[in-house]
């Protein structure tokens, strides 16, 4: 295993930036899983939506997630690594940015992502331990 391809998880559900953010919710109920890919218009990776952003950004400052659009949660820089990058360089990556899931593209298009427990599952105990205490460090 030495890229991003060979670790990420392939066929990610993503949603798009105009859909409420009670879809987002529910498309996150139905895989289980914390963060989705956003898209914009063109379809292309404009961001990631946590479950996080959610309770922090719409349910604390009582918002109506009925009425609050995806796009309007997404801000900052995004990060992606390339399909073809070094795992070497999503780990450096990761760590450096301290982020726990990155997109992974192909050109233009997102191809999967690669999370702390895809790390987890295809790594080293040492590999994986290293990870986390970087991410999870204190700022």
């Amino acid at each position: 295993m030495s890229t991003a391809r060979d670790i990420m998880t392939p066929d990610v559900i993503c949603v798009r930036s105009e859909e409420s953010v009670v879809d987002a919710a529910r498309k996150m109920v139905e895989r289980d899983v914390g963060a989705l890919p956003v898209l914009g218009p063109d379809g292309r990776v404009r961001g990631m939506l946590t479950d996080r952003d959610i309770v922090v950004r719409v349910v604390a400052e009582g918002r109506d997630p009925d009425a609050c659009a995806v796009g309007e949660l997404i801000r900052g820089e995004l990060v992606t690594v390339g399909a073809d990058d070094s795992l070497a360089l999503v780990l450096e990556l990761m760590a450096d940015r301290r982020i726990r899931r990155v997109p992974v593209i192909d050109g233009s298009e997102l191809v999967g992502i690669v999370a702390q427990a895809d790390v987890a599952r295809r790594l080293p105990d040492a590999t994986v331990g290293d990870l986390v205490s970087y991410v999870s460090r204190a700022a």
